[in-house]
């Protein structure tokens, strides 16, 4: 992509997702992310039915008296923004590709982030971490993430969800709340890594699909291939036995994911390309908030 373009699909981003941050999504965001931390604030002489584990031993034994640490919520957040660039995101047949969807939602989360003056970093990720950008604040930081995102050339296709989540654990000793977004075709195991990394962070799956994964249509022979190995085969769409198989696999897959998000205490959202992304964010954010 030329740097014009670039630029011209930038601005194009910046003022549709910054629209929907400032108008819709800032009281939303607000309530369901912030919060989450505590950050000690002061001490305070104790009262009867306070923790004994808030007790200040230091300012007790000065004071002769016992005194309590009081936490507050803790401001400012760091939000980072786990981004799948792998070669199935190279897909869609309803009004977007997989990822021009991502790089929307992703841009949306990042003015809401900024409008609530938090943090934000972006990690890139295939089969391996691609790019890692950390957390910053600003206007100009989210312009770069959003540039990277529209011209970013990995040098892997395929996909590794343990690889990033294990990452994230590693590089944020803080505390920090991590958007997932991958349409999830995934060859590995990653629900341990999900688990562990939920513990330590408040992790929140995007899920992006097209309509094609879920039904395929009646188009006689089509020649389909594996955009992340590269295998490619002829298939009978005109079969009703290969469509209703192809629907039952989905349907599975959605079940299996399903159950990892619930076991390793995740909430996620599914969103097709062709539908209004703004909608599920907001039954994400309502019902965490």
């Amino acid at each position: 992509m030329e740097t014009s373009e670039i630029l011209k699909k930038v601005r194009k981003i910046e003022i549709k997702t910054r629209r929907l941050s400032n108008n819709i999504f800032a009281g939303q965001y607000h309530s369901a992310f912030k919060g989450r931390g505590m950050a000690f604030s002061e001490v305070r002489e104790y009262q009867f039915g306070d923790d004994v584990r808030d007790i200040d031993w230091n300012v007790t034994a000065r004071f002769h008296r016992p005194y309590v640490k009081v936490y507050e919520e803790e401001r400012e957040l760091t939000v980072m923004l786990l981004i799948d660039v792998s070669g199935s995101l190279e897909f869609g047949t309803h009004n977007q590709m997989k990822n021009d969807l991502v790089a929307e939602i992703a841009a949306t989360l990042a003015f809401s982030a900024i409008q609530n003056n938090d943090k934000i970093g972006v990690i890139f990720f295939s089969d391996k971490v691609e790019k890692y950008i950390p957390p910053k604040k600003g206007r100009k930081h989210i312009l770069y993430i959003i540039r990277e995102m529209l011209d970013f050339h990995p040098e892997s296709r395929k996909t590794d969800l343990k690889i990033p989540i294990e990452f994230l654990t590693g590089v944020m000793k803080r505390r920090c709340t991590a958007f997932l977004l991958s349409d999830f075709y995934n060859r590995g195991e990653f629900e341990q890594a999900l688990t562990i990394c939920n513990r330590k962070h408040d992790v929140v799956a995007i899920q992006v699909y097209d309509q094609r994964a879920k039904t395929l249509p009646d188009m006689g022979l089509v020649k389909v291939r594996d955009a992340e190995t590269g295998y490619e085969m002829t298939i009978d769409t005109g079969s009703k036995k290969l469509r209703r198989a192809h629907t039952q696999y989905w349907l599975n897959r959605q079940q299996v994911l399903t159950r990892i998000f619930n076991k390793s205490n995740v909430d996620s959202v599914s969103i097709a390309t062709d539908e209004d992304y703004v909608k599920q964010l907001m039954k994400l954010f309502q019902m965490r908030g």
